[in-house]
C-alpha cells in the first residue's frame, strides 16, 4: 500500500507572486514575494507536493492567451528550479465569474480535481490563499484552509482579517509563505516526536 502524499495547494497571485490587478500578462511582470520561493522548496525537501491552483479570469476576458500563460508559468517554474524546488502541476480556472463555472473559486472544481488527481483526503490537505474566496473555496472542498498576509491580505486590518476569520472557522493567518512553511513543519516534527514517544 502506497504511502498518503503530502500535499499542500497554493494559490498564486499574492501568495508566489506579487499581485496585479491588470493581470500577469508576460513572464518580466512575474515578481516573486520575497522568501516565496524558498519556502516551497523547504516544503519539497520535507516531502510536500505542492500544486498551484489558481484563477485567470484574464484568460476569458481576453486579456492574455494561453501561450502567455503557459510562458509565465514556465518563467515560475524555472525561478523555483533555480532555489532547489519544484511544482508539480498548475491547475487554472480561465472562466470569467459570468460563465458560471464550478471550478472557479470560491467553489471547490479545482481543489477537487487536485484531491482525485493525487487520491487524498482532502482533510488533510493545507489549503492557502489571500482573500475570502480562497477561503471559501478550500473550506467547499473540505481542506485545511491559510490565509497569507503576502498579497490583497496585507492591507486588511486586524478586525478585517478577523471577520474574514468569523466566515471561515478554522483558518490559520500566516504573515507569509516562510512563516506558512515553518508552522507545517514544526507541527510535522511536533506530531512525528508524539508517533515516536507512543511507539
Amino acid at each position: 500500500m502506497q504511502p498518503i502524499p503530502k500535499l499542500i495547494i497554493l494559490g498564486r497571485d499574492g501568495i508566489l507572486n506579487e499581485f496585479r490587478e491588470d493581470h500577469i500578462k508576460a513572464p518580466e511582470e512575474w515578481v516573486a514575494v520575497p522568501g516565496a520561493l524558498e519556502a516551497v522548496s523547504r516544503l519539497n525537501h520535507a516531502g510536500w507536493h505542492v500544486v498551484v491552483a489558481t484563477n485567470q479570469s484574464g484568460i476569458g476576458r481576453g486579456m492574455i492567451d494561453m501561450t502567455a500563460v503557459n510562458a509565465v508559468h514556465a518563467h515560475m517554474l524555472r525561478s523555483l528550479q533555480a532555489l532547489g524546488g519544484r511544482m508539480d502541476a498548475v491547475f487554472f480556472c480561465p472562466h470569467t465569474p459570468e460563465d458560471h463555472c464550478d471550478c472557479r473559486k470560491p467553489l471547490p472544481g479545482m481543489a477537487l480535481d487536485i484531491g482525485r488527481r493525487y487520491g487524498v483526503d482532502l482533510r488533510l490537505v493545507p489549503m492557502v490563499g489571500d482573500t475570502l474566496r480562497d477561503l471559501q473555496a478550500a473550506q467547499a472542498a473540505g481542506c485545511e484552509p491559510h490565509l497569507v498576509r503576502s498579497g490583497r491580505a496585507a492591507a486588511l486590518s486586524a478586525a478585517e482579517v478577523a471577520e474574514l476569520i468569523a466566515q471561515v472557522p478554522g483558518t490559520f493567518v500566516h504573515q507569509d509563505l516562510g512563516e506558512l512553511a515553518t508552522h507545517l513543519l514544526e507541527r510535522e516534527h511536533l506530531r512525528d516526536s508524539q508517533s515516536g514517544l507512543l511507539n
